[in-house]
């Protein structure tokens, strides 16, 4: 890519792979930390970095638009200049603390999608005791598939690659086994994710500042923040209904789009796609890396997002990737195949 930058090349074909514009997904936004073992990191900006974000979607002269003029865009026909759309997902309170003053400084409009159960206090960041958990053990024990198993974490790359094999493991489990095994890491290990999560996230308190704010668009992630994938298609149904409508009392707006939660690649697999449509959200974004194709061509219910990676800090590689060149043979189209990380 930092050749495409360089060469230009990227510049040559922009206008034919390019498409409407880009949809850009973010989740906690808050300055550097200091420590080794940072699982996360790929998932953190800091708000020097989303500021020069911004400086440059400026600069590059995109329109930064919110979500809804963004689903305008993709079923019209293509204007003159691209679309950049932030979004940001997730509960964190950081969003408010750092990311809300570098958005409000330049005057954009942003969406954040919210699972409902972490305002109330009761969601359950299972991915933040996980990570306090492995960054203090150097071994680990659990039941996994009802066996006892055993890891010595002695290393750094051992610790990585646990936190990969345990995230996984535990982002496909149904509701009620998630609870469990969370429950007994935090048994075994004095660990309380109920209240990491209620220390991490903001509260309907929070988010009452930002609905003052014409330029904050709220969109839904369903209510526990589930892979859709790993419940029974009624629970996924009601996860996608109540959390719409949970947001829509508390906040007194209608909520028109919804994040299908980690991306969740095996949801699209299944009817879920459809499901967004039937409980009456206007659009559903994925963390399917792609462009936002015009005049129809792409699935208002599986829009693609660009995932910034914090580790990463040049502006030149997100400005090829913004281009399109990079997903030019993977354009998320209805009749598409469609494929997503998280």
């Amino acid at each position: 890519m930092e050749l495409a930058y360089f060469s230009g090349a990227f510049r040559l074909r922009e206008r034919e792979v390019g498409g409407a514009g880009v949809i850009l997904r973010f989740a906690r936004v808050r300055p550097a930390r200091r420590g080794r073992f940072q699982p996360l990191k790929s998932q953190e900006i800091t708000p020097a970095l989303l500021d020069r974000t911004i400086r440059a979607l400026k600069r590059w002269q995109y329109d930064i638009v919110g979500i809804d003029e963004a689903c305008r865009r993709a079923v019209t026909m293509p204007e003159r200049r691209r679309f950049a759309c932030l979004t940001f997902d997730g509960a964190t309170k950081d969003i408010v603390t750092h990311a809300y003053p570098v958005l409000v400084r330049h005057g954009v409009p942003f969406t954040l999608y919210l699972p409902t159960a972490f305002p109330d206090g009761v969601g359950v960041a299972w991915w933040l005791a996980l990570e306090d958990i492995i960054a203090r053990e150097s071994r680990i024990n659990l039941v996994i598939d009802g066996r006892d198993r055993h890891f010595v974490v002695s290393s750094l790359s051992d610790k990585y690659e646990l936190f990969d094999f345990l995230s996984g493991w535990l982002r496909k489990l149904p509701p009620s086994e998630l609870s469990y095994a969370v429950n007994d890491l935090g048994r075994r290990y004095s660990v309380d994710a109920a209240q990491l999560s209620r220390s991490a996230s903001f509260d309907w308190a929070d988010l009452a500042k930002l609905a003052a704010d014409p330029n904050v668009t709220f969109g839904c992630a369903t209510v526990n923040y589930p892979a859709l994938s790993s419940l029974k298609a009624a629970a996924a149904l009601r996860e996608m209904a109540m959390g719409k409508a949970v947001a829509e009392s508390a906040l007194r707006r209608p909520i028109k789009h919804f994040a299908y939660p980690f991306g969740d690649r095996d949801a699209f697999a299944r009817p879920d796609v459809v499901m967004a449509e039937e409980t009456g959200f206007a659009s559903a974004v994925s963390t399917i890396s792609g462009v936002v194709e015009a005049q129809g061509r792409t699935n208002l219910h599986a829009l693609p997002r660009i995932a910034w990676d914090g580790r990463v800090r040049s502006l030149r590689i997100m400005r090829v990737l913004l281009s399109g060149v990079m997903f030019a043979r993977v354009r998320p189209t209805r009749s598409a195949s469609i494929q997503s990380g998280i």
